[in-house]
């Protein structure tokens, strides 16, 4: 396989101009989406022990995908703008391992990994914007289930195609504007985000809630004795309130683009990446599947078991 392009694809800044222009965003706003917000607490995301070592392509700890933040459970207000700061964080086990408006789980791993499907699935789109996770995979799970993987360096799919439970879908990289700025003590990370009927939810368990990771509380990857030949069935969308939610978006250049796609599931994918990556676009939220799904353990770690065995949290290291 051909080695991956640093500035190009591990960065993610072709094409710069582009890039670039996406990065403005982020920093000041457009609009019906306001800027990030940074402050020193933001500085936490610095791992000058940890992240050369990742940017190199090595591991820092034998087989393991260090854990460097998961979601956070009292996120300050979105409407306020993306916030890399900490100011009032808990993640699932009561710890401060996430930022204020952190929604995913991070992945750390050499650049270069081989990044896999959590679970049986149809790819929905691609989508590269240096102002929100740089690359990006979305699949759609069946079931109100749909993943992202974002940070990625290069795709090894195409939207529309219908991957197996482990199937490989990307190589990592760090593509993004906070990889950019933190170089090289940013720490490479797959960004990994889980929505149930639309909505952004943490995979591991906490209060009432289950896993949802089959293994149980912690991710592994899917093994190859466990693989199986998985009878994936798309979701099912309500076609009326995709319609709604399209109506509802603010931000008149992204309603006509949605309103523009033809197929009903490509209209409601996007509409769902619309409502998680800009949520400030819509006043109001509602689910466009056909009914409410309940959290399943379903999802593997989205890696080889070949490259690792388990996870580690990094303010365990």
């Amino acid at each position: 396989m051909e080695k991956l392009k640093f500035f190009g694809e591990v960065l993610g800044l072709s094409p710069f101009k582009e890039r670039m222009r996406q990065a403005k965003i982020a920093l000041f706003g457009e609009a019906d989406v306001p800027g990030s917000k940074f402050g020193l607490s933001s500085l936490s995301q610095m791992h000058p022990r940890i992240s050369p070592i990742l940017w190199l392509g090595k591991y820092y700890t034998p087989k393991k995908a260090i854990i460097s933040n998961l979601v956070n459970h009292t996120q300050t207000p979105i409407k306020n703008g993306w916030s890399v700061k900490k100011t009032q964080v808990r993640d699932f086990r009561g710890k401060r391992l996430t930022y204020d408006s952190h929604n995913g789980t991070d992945f750390a791993i050499p650049v270069g990994s081989m990044v896999c499907t959590a679970a049986a699935g149809e790819v929905v789109a691609i989508k590269s914007e240096f102002n929100r996770g740089g690359l990006k995979i979305f699949i759609d799970h069946g079931k109100g289930l749909m993943t992202c993987y974002a940070h990625l360096a290069r795709p090894l799919v195409e939207v529309g195609t219908v991957v197996q439970r482990g199937e490989a879908i990307a190589l990592s990289g760090y593509s993004g504007l906070d990889a950019l700025i933190l170089f090289p003590l940013g720490i490479p990370h797959i960004h990994f985000n889980v929505w149930l009927n639309g909505e952004p939810i943490d995979p591991f368990p906490y209060a009432d809630k289950i896993s949802l990771w089959k293994n149980g509380a912690l991710p592994i990857p899917v093994t190859a004795a466990a693989e199986e030949v998985s009878s994936f069935q798309p979701s099912v969308y309500n076609e009326t309130t995709v319609a709604q939610m399209i109506a509802i978006c603010k931000t008149e250049s992204v309603r006509e683009h949605l309103s523009a796609i033809l197929t009903l599931k490509e209209r409601a994918a996007q509409t769902i990446i619309q409502m998680n990556y800009y949520p400030t676009r819509f006043d109001e939220r509602h689910n466009v599947y056909d009914k409410e799904y309940l959290r399943t353990p379903c999802l593997d770690m989205p890696f080889r078991e070949t490259d690792f065995d388990g996870i580690v949290f990094l303010d365990e290291l």
